[in-house]
């Protein structure tokens, strides 16, 4: 099947708009790769250190230049349930890496937070910052300069973002990521979603609420629903990081450890050493990150990827706005119904056909860039096969040819939408993303009064002392990168969806997130620019009338009053959330953060000012 030409022109559209910046970034790596294999380099001195706690016969092998040393990079710790199981990861990795002849280091570990703890807690407003934390500590795991390739242990939100941010500063090395599967199912998340209804409406008690989370999230595992953790490992499936078939195993399966196997072994054929040299900068190119668009948005992916996967691809030098997943998204059709897009989990998808179903029906339908290099070799054709185990050895078979369940995956001749569902809306009030696949279509048009908070507590008092029983627009301001660090605002999404089941015409405005568990609210999020970069958002008012337009996409203040741009913007008070819980230690990130389209990054890369807006000519 020939390229869709709306795929086409979007890729080289990206390609010319990244020209300069993409050919910086390939010169510094190819500088890195021509300087040969870097242990050699070493001096003794230096060498000695880095060997003085192996054993001699590590010692005497990582002397030669010729036997691979492979680094483990880890996100591993107890807090996080689907980074619990890497904790038996790295003991795994160097037995197949010894077998494969080689030698794999545990490098260095990375922070890893977890959203779901932290949601709707000062701690949350780390959540962001910590991607590019993760970025650097990446790099300093990698800086000694004795590896020849590196195995990435991460899952969820800002953490497989921040180690491929890192990674792709070590280009000219092989990478690949090794998840570590998402927890068995548990309760529905239909009913889930109702106990949350239900106790936002004060029909359920708090003990019933525990009950039903702890039901929901239950065991070692990433969590079920398709938020931003899983949301990253299908798109290190689609963009070739990872072996095919990896990304929804459960944890302490043998399947589970056959693949951690697997991937250790590869990545040892991919090095310097080997006929098969494929560094991660031959992987990550404009095909790829356009097939990483796609994927995010034939699945229903999180709308945090529309800032994540800005600061990836400029970390490679390449440069994408939010104009390039609005038009990839009008062509792009919905195959996958997951929660909070449907009733399915990621073990159900992953049943009914999963990535390699969806991969190849994308492929046939000419929608994927089929022509990339991966790490299981060249051309996406290898990620529609399935893994078994024969033998207690993995092989691989072509995936089903039909969906195994329909109301959760579905062919291209026959999609829940046409179109991928992620909008971006555009107006007087700046520029939003609205995830549409999660709104019904009457809800997708919401004109109404402002109801205008600085928090997430601000708001349920209001609602709790009953003055929210009305048609509304909520605003909820400073929740920028720069105002607060962007924190996810969950908390909100149980009350709107309460009030608009009551038939109250609700919906969100705010420069804050939702992420991937963007529910059936309408919500304009990511504004920008935020109310604390002196955006329109700012000068909204209590009872001025907004319309959110999923359908034309459009974000308008619509009053007789002078325009936004020409309100008085009231001063922010920095002291609500710029000091506690360790958040008086990132100043330096509120002040040298970027807006949410240009990745919310600290970084700039190859020339390329990731502060500087606009295509230089190039649409």
């Amino acid at each position: 099947m020939d390229l869709h030409p709306v795929v086409s022109k979007v890729t080289e559209r990206i390609r010319q708009r990244s020209r300069d910046s993409r050919a910086s970034y390939l010169r510094r790596i190819d500088a890195m790769r021509n300087a040969g294999p870097h242990r050699a380099l070493v001096s003794c001195s230096n060498l000695a250190h880095g060997l003085a706690a192996c054993s001699v016969g590590e010692k005497r092998d990582l002397s030669d230049s010729d036997k691979p040393n492979i680094a483990i990079v880890s996100a591993y710790n107890d807090m996080l349930s689907a980074h619990q199981p890497f904790e038996r990861f790295p003991d795994i990795i160097k037995a197949a890496v010894k077998e494969a002849g080689g030698i794999a280091r545990f490098a260095g570990g990375t922070p890893a937070m977890c959203d779901g703890i932290t949601q709707g807690q000062s701690g949350m407003e780390l959540s962001l910052f910590s991607r590019d934390i993760i970025a650097m500590s990446t790099a300093i795991a990698l800086s000694h300069n004795v590896f020849d390739g590196a195995l990435c242990l991460g899952v969820c939100d800002k953490i497989v973002p921040g180690l491929l941010i890192g990674a792709l500063s070590f280009g000219h090395l092989p990478v690949m990521f090794v998840p570590a599967g998402p927890m068995p199912s548990g309760l529905p998340n239909p009913e889930k979603a109702a106990v949350r209804e239900r106790y936002a409406a004060g029909a359920a008690s708090r003990r019933e609420l525990l009950a039903a989370e702890s039901q929901s999230y239950h065991s070692p595992g990433t969590c079920t629903f398709y938020g931003t953790a899983n949301s990253n490992q299908l798109l290190m499936e689609i963009m070739g990081l990872h072996l095919p078939g990896a990304s929804f195993l459960n944890p302490g399966t043998v399947i589970r450890e056959a693949f951690t196997r697997a991937a250790a072994r590869r990545v040892v054929e991919l090095t310097h050493l080997t006929d098969s040299y494929t560094p991660l900068s031959d992987i990550i190119d404009e095909a790829v990150i356009v097939n990483a668009l796609v994927g995010l948005l034939t699945s229903g992916g999180s709308t945090n990827h529309t800032i994540h996967l800005v600061a990836m691809a400029a970390a490679a030098g390449i440069r994408l706005n939010w104009d390039d997943f609005a038009e990839l998204s009008a062509v792009v059709p919905l195959l996958a119904r997951i929660y909070p897009n449907g009733a399915a989990d990621v073990n159900q998808f992953h049943a009914a056909g999963g990535v390699a179903f969806l991969i190849k029906e994308l492929l046939e339908a000419g929608l994927l860039h089929e022509n990339v290099t991966t790490v299981a070799g060249k051309g996406l054709s290898r990620y529609t096969q399935e893994p078994f185990l024969e033998n207690g050895q993995l092989t691989w078979q072509e995936t089903t040819n039909e969906s195994l369940d329909e109301t959760t995956l579905r062919p291209v001749s026959s999609p829940f939408s046409h179109n991928g569902g992620l909008r971006v809306l555009a107006g007087n009030l700046g520029r939003a993303i609205v995830k549409a696949s999660a709104v019904n279509p009457e809800h997708r048009v919401i004109e109404a009064p402002a109801e205008v908070f600085l928090s997430q507590d601000e708001f349920i008092h209001a609602y709790r002392a009953g003055k929210l029983e009305k048609d509304f627009v909520a605003v909820i301001k400073y929740q920028g990168p720069k105002a607060n660090g962007m924190p996810e605002l969950h908390k909100l999404s149980p009350i709107l969806s309460v009030l608009q089941a009551r038939r109250f015409k609700v919906a969100l405005v705010t420069d804050g997130r939702m992420s991937g568990a963007s529910g059936k609210v309408l919500a304009a999020i990511h504004v920008t620019p935020e109310a604390a970069d002196d955006g329109p958002l700012a000068t909204i008012q209590n009872g001025d009338l907004i319309c959110i337009d999923a359908e034309k996409c459009s974000l308008n203040l619509k009053t007789d009053e002078r325009e936004p741009e020409q309100r008085t913007i009231p001063q922010y008070d920095e002291s609500i959330s710029h000091s506690g819980m360790g958040r008086e230690l990132f100043t330096c990130f509120r002040t040298n953060i970027n807006n949410a389209e240009q990745g919310a990054s600290i970084f700039t890369h190859d020339g390329f000012d990731l502060h500087t807006s606009g295509d230089q000519g190039v649409p």
